[in-house]
């Protein structure tokens, strides 16, 4: 038997003894079984034995061999990537499940397997692609080949930086495992796989078809020409509610993965769970689901349309995807139309499609051939040179790792479509790592009809904005939480610093039908009969925070009616995608601006959104962006609206359409701040004070933690909870207390005091206390003197609902099943007022070291008042310690005393940064960069240092550009 290869060479004969392969495969999803199902068929129908070592059902292999030469071994040494849904990978369980899986348990897998190996005589090992059987091949003395077109090592070392250096020696080991391997047989649609010495590349390995499309239509009842999607994501989505509207008139959808309980509409068909996928495309005219190596390929081998929608952290879909774009066989649905039902433009444009992939198919057969090759002793030569192959892999793979915000690439021309599997020239390009600032002016001119050459960010925002007509840029910075931070929304004076980091906005209004629109938005308004008002959002970056790059909405989706929709609604609209809850923030300024102000948006938006503020980082990246979205739109449509008020506004955004239950502090140090100053802000709700100079001889410094912080987590809302409980439980002592007869309340008084005139002002206290609005209007001397003693540490909701009511916040909701801390979140802001009050008032006291040493006091006093809520988190901590010993170290030593004096948690607290006070001089900035060295050397990251101030949005304006005419010379 002799058959083609992908160039076209013969492969060698078959060898006609009987061999013993092992057949590894990982035990990451359906696509590995079943690619790796044509391989060993091919090999049982030369006669061969194959041991399929396996965690994937029996039936993928059973249902297509029957025969006794194959022999499943049901065992998991690898665990792939654990999703926490269809669509998204959980990067930090993923590498603790394969710590469990196979780096603890890895000297007992190795014995294990080099002895079963040996027990049933393998002549080879071939691995799909589990990294430990390379090395457990290479121990027992026999080779070993994998078949694959991605490996372990490049996928985990990016879930590495992400998630957690601690498992970065797990990226070396597997890399380290694959080189025991003789070769890799690579298939397209291939990542950069520097571990292995040398490649081979085959075919396309694809399923054949056992039925024609007609015999399949009508084995399920479906006539000639009905339209059939097939609804495949690998059997995920089993609880996934789908509607009949959903689909286009006369349409049918065959559900794959669907559970034997779960109700369908009548235009959508549930498939058996073992049902022959590769006949059930065929008979479709194209597939909606996830990519992976086994859709992708079979969409190309039977020239299905693919409407494919992107998978969160998985580093292998880029790679697939370009091959799909290339052979015009795929096109994208964001996730949020696939979640609401918005399938119809997509299935319509996708039968438009005319796939053309004309490469072979036989990949099983070819690799079948060269491991029967392999196993009887033939040397493959690959006729490759390995080590440019090595390096050229090794520099995409350090391209890919190197991402970071605003540093984002993609895939170079040049690599995975080569000219051999394409029949293109390879093209030379170079990719951007220059930095953060992304030019205007560079995305004018870019080729929107060649989007698979440019960053997908920068591809969506060449197309967004017409150059001739006005663009408005807004700018707002995030800001340093000096002092203040959670006691905001107790009425608090809080003292913040707009920081360098800013986040940019450009905001372009137009006339709906001349309004750039990109295709889905198209196929969206042709669905609808007509041009509407259009929101349209890029956001840059977005990519490295697991959101989707764009969004867009009809404007019209704001009404209900003649009125704008509810906050709720609102809410709910944005929740129904997690990679793009991120829209809320931009999408939601405009709805707060309908809303509250009643304005009616006839023409379409275009956003682009440029933020160097990192996010998670307690730095307030959110308020940055709302306040810079909002102060574009207002300029863009002629709304005059003070930054306070702004930032009132920008503050119901946070609240009402994203649900995070934040102060105002943010909002406003983003929109009202200025360079070198601390916003001054007594939070009733917002009033500035003052703009405090920093004194020369002081500088603050931002130190991030590296643990992610979210003002809407569950620490956060619940500390919120129990500061409110516990002010609802002052204001009923306070009443409690004027129920009773004044004589009672009377103290001891000496002969100079006049008793009436002690019980008018004892009274007129307590009806200040029972009507109170904001609990830092409570002294500290009060609260000890008569409510302290009698509040409770801990209470339950349900205790507090039945005593009390409600805790009258509009912005949290108290869970009866749940324990919420109450006297320390009571606390808390009561006595950082008055923190915040003596920190303002020292700032003016003589330049001392007593004087820095207490300021620096008082910040240590805010931080373990912080985690006495339950906000700390160790790497704040960790940070805070660190410049203890700075400080304390110095002052032991003699020689000038210390240079740090103090440190704090920051804004919603449980991770993020911390903000450190010294002195203005160099040898504080040698202590800081000290710190850093310390906190990675422990932890292994390094934390990033915010320095520097800029003004607020308010001071900064705004920009209208225009691309200027170039007039004809004379």
């Amino acid at each position: 038997m002799r058959v083609r290869g992908g160039d076209g060479d013969e492969a060698a004969t078959a060898p006609p003894q009987h061999l013993v392969f092992a057949y590894y495969i990982t035990g990451h999803g359906f696509g590995h079984a079943t690619r790796a199902l044509e391989v060993v068929r091919h090999l049982i129908a030369a006669g061969h034995d194959v041991h399929v070592v396996t965690a994937a059902p029996e039936f993928v292999f059973t249902t297509e061999i029957t025969s006794p030469g194959l022999h499943i071994r049901k065992v998991l040494l690898d665990c792939g990537a654990v999703q926490a849904d269809a669509l998204t990978v959980d990067r930090l369980a993923s590498l603790e499940k394969y710590h469990q899986t196979a780096v603890v348990p890895r000297e007992s897998i190795l014995r294990t397997e080099v002895e079963w190996l040996n027990s049933i005589k393998a002549d080879l090992v071939v691995s799909d692609v589990v990294p430990v059987v390379c090395r457990a091949a290479a121990d027992a003395g026999i080779r070993s080949v994998c078949v694959t077109n991605f490996s372990w090592d490049f996928i985990y070392a990016e879930y590495v930086v992400a998630a957690g250096h601690h498992h970065r020696s797990i990226v070396w080991q597997i890399a380290e495992d694959y080189s025991h391997c003789e070769f890799l047989l690579r298939l397209p649609g291939y990542c950069p796989m520097p571990a292995f010495r040398d490649v081979i590349d085959v075919p396309l390995v694809v399923r054949r078809l056992h039925k024609s499309r007609s015999e399949v239509r009508k084995e399920l009842g479906i006539a000639d020409d009905v339209k059939v999607v097939i609804f495949n994501f690998g059997g995920q989505p089993a609880g996934w509610e789908l509607k009949k509207e959903w689909l286009p008139d006369g349409w049918l959808c065959l559900v794959c993965g669907a559970s034997n309980t779960q109700e369908l509409p009548p235009n959508f068909i549930k498939l058996a769970k073992d049902a022959y996928t590769p006949d059930l495309m065929a008979a479709s005219d194209c597939m909606l689901g996830k990519i992976g190596y086994g859709t992708v390929s079979e969409a190309l081998a039977y020239k299905l349309p693919f409407v494919f929608v992107r998978r969160d952290y998985f580093n292998e879909e880029p790679f697939l995807r370009n091959m799909l774009e290339h052979y015009q066989c795929g096109i994208e649905m964001i996730r949020r139309d696939l979640l609401t039902g918005h399938w119809k433009p997509y299935l319509l444009r996708a039968i438009t499609l005319q796939p053309c992939y004309d490469g072979p198919i036989n990949g099983g057969e070819v690799a079948a051939h060269i491991i029967q090759d392999t196993a009887v002793g033939k040397k493959y030569i690959s006729g490759k040179l390995s080590g440019a192959r090595r390096l050229r892999d090794a520099i995409v793979l350090g391209y890919q790792l190197q991402r970071a915000p605003g540093r984002d690439v993609g895939i170079p021309d040049w690599y995975s479509l080569s000219e051999k599997e394409i029949g293109v020239r390879p093209t030379p390009t170079s990719v951007d790592m220059n930095g953060s600032a992304e030019s205007l002016s560079g995305l004018d001119g870019n080729d929107p009809r060649s989007p698979e050459k440019q960053h997908r960010e920068r591809a969506a925002a060449s197309v967004l904005f017409d150059w001739e007509e006005e663009i408005y840029v807004a700018r707002a910075p995030g800001r340093l939480d000096v002092m203040g931070g959670i006691a905001d929304y107790s009425g608090s004076l809080v003292l913040q610093m707009p920081i360098r980091e800013a986040c940019h906005v450009a905001v372009q209004r137009s006339d709906p039908i001349k309004q750039k629109q990109w295709k889905h938005t198209q196929a969206r308004q042709l669905a609808n009969g007509g041009a509407v008002p259009v929101l349209q959002i890029v956001s840059f970056g977005s990519e490295l925070s697991n959101r989707a790059p764009t969004f867009d909405m009809d404007l019209s989706d704001f009404m209900d009616g003649d009125k704008p929709i509810s906050y709720d609604k609102a809410k709910e609209y944005f929740s129904l995608d997690p990679s793009q809850k991120w829209a809320a923030y931009v999408a939601g300024t405009v709805l707060v601006l309908m809303t509250e102000l009643g304005v009616r948006f006839t023409d379409s938006m275009s956003i682009l959104v440029s933020s160097s503020v990192p996010e998670g980082k307690g730095v307030s990246s959110s308020a940055s962006v709302e306040v810079a979205t909002m102060s574009a739109i207002a300029a863009a449509y002629g709304l005059n609206i003070a930054p306070r008020d702004l930032a009132l506004l920008c503050q119901k955004v946070e609240n009402r359409v994203v649900g995070a239950p934040c102060g105002v502090m943010d909002q406003m140090t983003s929109a009202c701040g200025e360079a070198n100053k601390l916003l001054a802000m007594v939070c009733q709700p917002a009033e500035v004070k003052e703009l405090v100079s920093i004194p020369t001889h002081i500088r603050f410094w931002g130190l991030d933690s590296g643990i992610r912080h979210s003002v809407g987590g569950t620490d956060y809302g619940s500390v919120r909870v129990g500061t409110y409980m516990g002010r609802e439980m002052i204001k009923c002592a306070a009443s409690d207390l004027l129920s009773e007869s004044l004589p009672s309340c009377v103290p001891m008084h000496s002969e100079d005091t006049n008793p009436d005139e002690y019980e008018e002002h004892g009274v007129d206290l307590l009806k200040n206390e029972a009507s109170m609005e904001y609990l830092c209007n409570l002294p500290p001397h009060r609260y000890e003197a008569v409510y302290a003693k009698d509040l409770p540490e801990i209470i339950t909701g349900d205790a507090f609902l039945k005593k009390y009511g409600d805790h009258n916040d509009a912005v949290t909701v108290i869970d009866p099943k749940r324990s919420y801390s109450v006297k320390a979140p009571t606390r808390h802001p009561i006595y950082e007022n008055f923190r915040v009050e003596a920190f303002k008032a020292l700032l003016t006291a003589a330049k001392t070291d007593e004087q820095l040493s207490a300021l620096g006091e008082l910040m240590y006093q805010c931080h373990y008042s912080y985690s006495a809520c339950g906000l700390g988190s160790d790497g704040t901590d960790r940070l805070v310690n660190l410049v203890q010993e700075i400080q304390h170290r110095k002052t032991s030593r003699g020689g000038g005393g210390p240079s740090l004096f103090g440190a704090k948690i920051t804004g919603g607290g449980s991770g993020g940064s911390v903000c450190v006070i010294g002195k203005n001089c160099l040898r504080s900035s040698e202590e800081i960069f000290e710190i850093q060295k310390r906190y990675k050397a422990a932890t292994g990251y390094l934390p990033i240092v915010f320095e520097g101030s800029s003004p607020g949005a308010g001071k900064f304006g705004y920009l209208k550009i225009r691309r200027r005419s170039t007039l004809p010379s004379d």
